[in-house]
């Protein structure tokens, strides 16, 4: 099947092979298909669904498309979706305003996490407005139909992912906010772990998001079906508003509009910056996203720092013995409620155990001498939780769970000196396909592989080839098969989403997108004056800066800073509270001048003739500074080389 097609790029997704048909055959009998009490569950309370499904923006664009997914309204799975996946991608098809008790209700299925509301007294108390401004207002606009339209009073961040505040201007304003009629609560470090999160390595880290959430992929049974923690990310405007008040303490009671909320600091866990939340008048405790339908990630195939598993287990413990006793209903900022007091404890030491499971045995095989590999493959839930549906890997997957935490105890080198320094993925692609006798007799032991359902071991070799020779078009179509038959298998939506898009780019190339800021704008805006200086100095071109020592004092009039920027050595640094009286060049300017400079919306001369920046007579040195400045290009390489007429 594969030789016969394999030297035309352009094909589109193929069947199933018999290998995959087996395996999903299997998936059927193994997991308990019977228990349907989830769709139950994830139905109750629905007010009403979102209105077509879909949510436009002020153009007409849509913004998030249920009626894409269509295709999982029929019964049984197709032999190209794991069945356990298929599963959750109908259950995650639930959308719309739903009722969890009286005064808590959630915007589901209309971005990949939840919209909480809590009805205050004479406001509304949002909790994670999702993540594009277009579905957060969409959410609110569906509440207020069904539901006395009472103002927004205060906003919740559960933690420091995208995907629970970047829709916050969809339900309040920068204006409201600093007027003080809205609240923005947030937990310890939330803005610290913005920075390093979604800044220094955004553009890494959304190019390497393409793949884990598969936005590019078209939606059906041989495409996108979804994320795991739901169906993908929303489009639209990403915008952030700094918090006015920081939960510090481990624990902090507030009573906001006669509601009373008890905030549990959970750091380190599903996020460096997150926390619980718990209403003692409701009996409800929110736990954000450190316990949801399924196993998560210690580290999203999109990057980011290991979480640590052991700590995380201890945070939703810590919970379970503060209001453990209280809670008759658990809520989270994805999927559905919990009701009734035992079936919370009994989820919750799922979760737990599943943490810490992960950790413990990782730790423990790493101890008698196995590699992160070596784990991977040994690791298994143990019984009585491999029968558990909330448990299981859609969104993390223990393979990659076990080697995060081999890495956060001894990082990315496994004592074998063979791994220490080793050549470039195209030398070491190179010199593998010349010691196997050359490409012609890789792809005939691969057919003979990929015939055999050997997928891993075909996309390993192959790999190679591509990395060897990027022309090599049979290579490379016959690994986007492989690739292909990988993502039609996995269980967990964001390796079936990395699997697909990476057979898509190597078959269509890179895709080439409209130009756009590397980051949002209001993104930066809520960043301080040293984060932004840290932005900048990451996006040195060392090259550029060779032989230059200048010292720039900066004067912020909007934050009343001032600062020293060092640049020597091909380095950036800065120091506030300070100037230099050699320095080559003083500014006088605010941090909204310093994010246009940084996303391109203006240029020092712009500025400058607009009294925007006042460089006094030495434009020309700030010039040189920020043509210094790399713009980075997210659409790079990663499964491949880009084919010459893909350039």
């Amino acid at each position: 099947m594969a030789k016969e097609d394999s030297t035309d790029l352009k094909t589109g997704p193929k069947p199933a092979s018999p290998s995959t048909r087996a395996l999903q055959a299997a998936v059927l009998e193994q997991l308990p298909f019977h228990d349907t009490d989830d769709f139950e569950q994830a139905r109750r309370g629905l007010i009403a669904a979102l209105p077509d499904g879909v949510v436009e923006n002020q153009r007409g664009a849509k913004m998030w498309d249920l009626p894409a997914y269509e295709f999982l309204n029929q019964a049984e799975a197709p032999d190209t979706i794991n069945p356990s996946l298929w599963r959750m991608a109908q259950l995650n098809m639930n959308n719309g305003l739903f009722k969890v008790c009286d005064r808590i209700y959630q915007l589901r299925g209309m971005d990949l996490a939840n919209m909480t509301i809590i009805e205050g007294d004479s406001g509304l108390i949002i909790i994670d407005p999702m993540t594009t401004a277009d579905v957060a207002r969409a959410g609110l606009n569906l509440y207020y139909a069904h539901r006395p339209q009472k103002p927004v009073i205060c906003v919740i961040y559960s933690h420091s992912h995208v995907d629970h505040y970047g829709g916050v201007m969809g339900v309040t304003s920068t204006e409201d906010v600093r007027s003080g009629d809205v609240t923005v609560i947030a937990p310890d470090q939330f803005t610290e772990e913005l920075n390093g999160e979604n800044v220094t390595a955004g553009n890494a880290m959304m190019r390497r998001a393409q793949f884990q959430f598969g936005g590019l992929l078209a939606k059906g049974p041989r495409g996108q079906v979804d994320a795991g923690l739901g169906k993908v990310t929303a489009r639209g405007r990403v915008s952030l508003i700094a918090p006015t008040l920081v939960i510090v303490e481990p624990s902090e009671a507030y009573t906001i509009d006669g509601v009373e909320i008890v905030f549990q600091l959970a750091p380190d866990s599903e996020a460096p910056a997150e926390m619980h939340m718990f209403l003692p008048q409701l009996g409800v405790l929110n736990m954000a996203e450190n316990t949801t339908r399924l196993l998560h990630n210690l580290l999203p195939l999109r990057g980011a720092r290991v979480r640590d598993p052991r700590i995380w287990s201890q945070h939703i413990t810590d919970a379970m013995v503060m209001f453990g006793d209280q809670t008759d209903i658990l809520i989270g900022q994805h999927h559905w409620p919990t009701w009734g007091r035992g079936e919370v404890r009994t989820y919750l030491e799922a979760q737990r155990d599943l943490y810490k499971f992960i950790h413990d045995q990782t730790v423990r095989l790493m101890n008698i001498g196995l590699n992160p590999g070596e784990i991977a493959e040994a690791l298994e839930l143990p019984p009585g939780l491999d029968q558990v549906w909330s448990v299981r890997g859609y969104y993390g997957a223990i393979r990659h769970n076990a080697k995060a935490v081999y890495q956060r105890y001894l990082g990315w080198y496994d004592a074998n000196p063979a791994n220490l320094n080793p050549p470039t993925r195209r030398e070491t692609g190179r010199k593998t396909v010349e010691y196997m006798g050359g490409a012609d007799a890789i792809l005939s032991r691969a057919q003979a592989d990929f015939a055999a359902g050997e997928y891993r071991w075909v996309a390993q070799v192959l790999s190679h080839l591509v990395f060897a020779e990027p022309e090599n078009r049979d290579g490379r179509a016959l690994l986007a098969d492989t690739f292909e038959q990988l993502g039609y298998q996995a269980e967990s939506a964001t390796w079936r989403n990395a699997y697909l898009y990476a057979a898509q780019e190597l078959r269509q190339g890179v895709a080439k997108l409209p130009p756009r800021p590397m980051l949002s704008p209001d993104m930066l805006s809520a960043l301080t004056a040293d984060a932004l200086f840290d932005f900048m100095a990451v996006r040195l071109d060392a090259g550029k800066a060779a032989g230059l020592a200048w010292k720039i004092n900066w004067q912020l009039t909007d934050s009343d800073e001032r600062a020293v920027m060092n640049l020597q050595n091909c380095t950036m640094s800065h120091v506030f509270d300070t100037f230099a009286e050699d320095a080559v060049a003083s500014v006088r300017t605010n941090l909204a001048t310093i994010v246009a400079l940084n996303v391109g919306k203006t240029t020092v001369a712009d500025a400058t003739a607009s009294g925007d920046l006042d460089a006094e007579d030495d434009d020309a040195i700030i010039e040189q500074l920020f043509a210094m400045l790399d713009n980075f290009s997210m659409m790079f390489d990663v499964v491949a080389p880009s084919l010459k007429e893909e350039e």
